[in-house]
C-alpha cells in the first residue's frame, strides 16, 4: 500500500512541477480569435514545459535508485523526452513564424545575446535526440555519457535564456520559482554527473 501511495506521490508531484508555472503564466493573459496573438501566448509554455521536464530529469539523476523502486523509470525518461523534443522544436518555430521567420524583427524585441544563448542550448538539446536515434552506432554508444553531458549544459544554458527574455519570470512566484528550478537543476547536475562518479 505505502509503495502505491509514493508511487502516485511522485507522479502527483511531477505533474505539479510542470502544470504549475504553464498555470501561472497562461491565467492572465488576454485571448482573442488573432492567430499572431494566439502562438504569441502559446509559444511560451512549450519552453516552460520544455525546461520543467528537463528540470525532473536533472532531479531524476540524483534520486534514480530511489525513484526505480516505485515507477518504470525508463519509459518515464523515453516518453517524457519525446514531449521534451516536440516542445523546443514548437517553442522557437511559433515565434519564427509569428516574426515572418526574421531574425532580426525578433533580436528587435528580444536581447541579441540571449537569443544566441538559447540557440546555443537548443544545439546542445537536440544533441541527445540525435545521439538516441544514432545509439546503434559504435560512435554513439561509445559517447553516450557526453552527449548526456552536452544536452545537460545545453538545459542549462536555456535556464539563462528563458530568465533574460521570459516577460512572466520577471517577477513574482514564477521567477521565483523558476530560479529555483535553475539552482537545483545545477545542484543536480553537480551531483549526478561529478560528486555521483567520484562515489562510484
Amino acid at each position: 500500500m505505502n509503495k502505491v501511495i509514493i508511487k502516485y506521490s511522485i507522479v502527483t508531484f511531477a505533474y505539479l512541477v510542470v502544470l504549475c508555472p504553464i498555470w501561472l503564466r497562461l491565467k492572465d493573459l488576454n485571448w482573442a480569435w488573432d492567430p499572431t496573438l494566439l502562438m504569441l501566448n502559446i509559444f511560451p509554455v512549450f519552453g516552460l514545459t520544455a525546461f520543467t521536464i528537463l528540470w525532473l530529469h536533472s532531479m531524476c539523476g540524483v534520486f534514480e535508485p530511489w525513484l526505480r523502486k516505485y515507477i518504470n523509470f525508463d519509459r518515464f525518461v523515453h516518453d517524457t523526452s519525446l514531449v521534451v523534443l516536440v516542445c523546443i522544436i514548437l517553442h522557437p518555430l511559433l515565434l519564427l513564424v509569428t516574426m515572418g521567420f526574421s531574425f532580426y524583427k525578433i533580436n528587435d524585441i528580444y536581447s541579441a545575446l540571449y537569443v544566441r544563448l538559447g540557440v546555443i542550448g537548443w544545439l546542445l538539446l537536440i544533441t541527445y535526440d540525435i545521439g538516441k536515434a544514432l545509439k546503434k552506432y559504435d560512435f554513439f554508444v561509445k559517447n553516450w555519457n557526453k552527449i548526456l553531458i552536452i544536452s545537460t549544459i545545453g538545459f542549462l544554458l536555456t535556464f539563462f535564456h528563458s530568465l533574460a527574455l521570459g516577460h512572466e519570470l520577471e517577477s513574482g512566484a514564477l521567477r521565483i520559482i523558476w530560479i529555483f528550478y535553475g539552482v537545483t537543476a545545477i545542484l543536480g547536475t553537480i551531483y549526478t554527473y561529478g560528486i555521483k562518479r567520484l562515489l562510484r
